[in-house]
């Protein structure tokens, strides 16, 4: 009988503990995005803070439902790379264009939902896994790469404080942003245990305390109370606006996510297994809740949530391979959301420090998308395809949003978004280049 009562306490506290590192985990990858894009578009501190209460409140829902319903899976959930490119893309090419903020959001509101038809469709008819034949890891490691290229522009002006409006830069908010990447990094690459598991929260938490003493917080004081409880905000940003001009962007979106549901599930599988592995109803199941979740996300006007492969990492870290404390936690970050006071203190994060700390995450990603793309060997076909891709892909990342006003819209989401035309161009290209017989023998060989 004792025996029984200690075993019960045992693993009362282990599932604790298991659970408050995952809520961590949760916490430290949802809060950074918010303030980015409250940057890019220009929200003031409550709109942030909103921003921050509804994103909690969908990382946590999501999360959850993929991993009892999904892919059944301890994988986070979390606002999109991709989806972070289109935002900050249109941020500018909409506004240049005569719109505002606002409508610009509604857009992209309608874009997720159109996105999220289409993976629901695709799971629903067992498409998601035929259309994965497409996605080598050749492909894959380009799309990765030119991510974190069109990402890093953002980040880096966001450390600058350069985002949207061209101004002095500060050195000293400059240096402490420098300061957090280069802390968030060191940790990740040479800390231990816990230190190198929270690399990314202590970095914000040292990097915030410092721009506290040396710079100041953020004034609160000046905006109104938050209630101490509140329910997240339906259609923040208006309802959505539909027009026909962002299906082709949706149906694209779509198809490249289902990458990210395999690389996420192989990812995670294999630190929990010991092994890779997948089969074509979890992907099916995966994609269908994607599609659902894209829906919720939308409805409470966040960026759309992708299952996000840096889990495995932290499984790695911790050697949590239970899936119930991490859905615990994924409830205990939907609780945290319903009070106002606790996401108005973490939205104050200056976005400085959330920039660089966003952006040391994407070093190890770039590694991954490069690793990725030798893990055969770049033969002159394939360095052609890179080369044409990244040229055109990148190029289009340096021309300002503005000169694309004079082609129709429908045109002008897709080529203004470097991302999306240099991953279609690899795709494309990988499929009517064919590899050479010879190629073909010395790759089989």
């Amino acid at each position: 009988m004792a025996g029984n009562k200690y075993d019960t306490r045992s693993s009362l506290s282990g599932v604790t503990l298991e659970t408050v590192q995952w809520f961590v985990f949760l916490l430290a990858s949802a809060v950074a995005l918010p303030i980015v894009i409250g940057s890019v578009f220009q929200l003031n501190f409550t709109e942030v803070a909103g921003l921050m209460q509804r994103t909690f409140f969908v990382v946590g829902i999501t999360s959850f439902l993929q991993g009892l319903f999904g892919h059944r899976l301890p994988i986070m959930e979390g606002p999109a790379g991709i989806w972070i490119s289109i935002f900050t893309v249109m941020a500018y090419s909409e506004v240049a264009a005569g719109k505002s903020y606002t409508e610009t959001l509604q857009t992209l509101e309608a874009a997720m939902i159109w996105t999220g038809i289409f993976l629901l469709l695709f799971g629903v008819f067992r498409l998601a896994h035929r259309v994965l034949f497409v996605f080598t890891p050749f492909v894959t490691g380009a799309f990765l790469f030119l991510l974190t290229v069109q990402l890093s522009g953002t980040f880096l002006k966001g450390m600058l404080g350069v985002q949207q409006q061209i101004e002095a830069i500060h050195v000293d908010k400059t240096i402490l942003a420098f300061l957090t990447f280069f802390l968030v990094i060191g940790l990740s690459f040479f800390g231990k245990g816990w230190l190198k598991s929270y690399a990314v929260l202590l970095g914000i938490v040292a990097g915030w305390g410092l721009y506290a003493i040396l710079i100041g917080s953020k004034a609160a004081g000046s905006n109104p109370a938050p209630v101490l409880f509140a329910l997240p905000e339906l259609w923040a940003w208006g309802k959505p606006s539909f027009n026909w001009s962002v299906i082709p962007l949706a149906f694209i979106t779509a198809v490249i996510l289902l990458s990210n549901i395999v690389a996420s599930v192989v990812a995670v599988s294999q630190s929990i297994h010991g092994k890779p592995s997948y089969t074509y109803n979890q992907l099916n199941r995966g994609s269908s809740f994607l599609g659902v979740t894209h829906v919720i996300s939308t409805m409470f006007s966040t960026i759309s949530n992708v299952s996000l492969a840096s889990s495995s990492g932290f499984i790695n870290l911790t050697g949590q391979k239970r899936k119930q404390p991490f859905l615990y936690a994924s409830l205990l970050l939907v609780v945290v959301a319903f009070f106002p006071p606790i996401v108005a203190f973490i939205s104050a994060i200056p976005a400085p420090i959330a920039n660089a700390a966003l952006l040391a995450t994407f070093v190890q990603l770039m590694g991954l998308g490069l690793s990725n793309m030798m893990r055969e060997e770049l033969n002159e076909r394939r360095l052609t395809i890179l080369c044409i891709s990244f040229l055109v892909g990148i190029g289009l990342m340096f021309i300002p949003s503005e000169v694309f006003q004079g082609i129709p819209s429908i045109i002008q989401n897709l080529v203004s978004n470097g991302l999306l035309v240099g991953t279609v161009l690899v795709i494309v290209l990988e499929q009517l280049w064919r590899e050479s017989p010879e190629g073909q023998k010395r790759k089989n060989a």
